[in-house]
């Protein structure tokens, strides 16, 4: 066995024990992104930067709802159509429609390249940037459902703004 042969083979051998042994440990897809579980719903709440996931979508609206008098602001899915995650976002009330962006938020690693669909509540209109901290070229606003967010940021969203 060629020296360049050993030293690849004992990578894997260690990237395997790793996922094998240590929790979460687990192979990132392209990119280096974990994409979302494909039943996971989660929340995040502007008012404590907390993030909360269920098993489903009603479940995680409600029992945000229940908790809080946060206001539904957005909701991202990770499959056009409004499917497969979703990442729903609260805030402490309606968006103002003054021209400028009202709330912001840099996605979770699992959440970034990975939204497709749209749906904004609360008076909101979904911006989305490829760059944290609303960086890069932005595309939106997205003012209705959009079953499918186009090809100019579809799996490239990595923050988001609220106006």
């Amino acid at each position: 066995m060629r020296p360049r042969q050993a030293g690849r083979r004992a990578v894997l051998v260690i990237v395997a024990v790793l996922a094998a042994v240590v929790p979460g440990a687990a192979v990132a897809q392209a990119g280096g992104q974990v994409a979302p579980k494909p039943d996971s719903h989660c929340s995040y709440h502007f008012s404590t930067g907390e993030v909360l996931c269920f098993k489903t979508l009603a479940e995680a609206t409600a029992q945000s709802r229940d908790a809080r008098g946060d206001v539904i602001q957005a909701t991202l899915f990770a499959d056009p159509d409004y499917g497969g995650a979703s990442f729903t976002v609260y805030g402490s009330g309606m968006c103002e429609k003054d021209g400028v962006v009202n709330f912001q938020i840099n996605l979770p690693d699992d959440w970034k390249d990975v939204v497709s669909s749209v749906q904004p509540w609360g008076g909101c209109w979904i911006w989305l940037y490829p760059e944290p901290d609303l960086g890069g070229e932005r595309d939106g606003p997205f003012k209705e459902n959009t079953p499918d967010v186009g090809s100019m940021l579809n799996d490239r969203t990595q923050s988001v703004g609220l106006s």
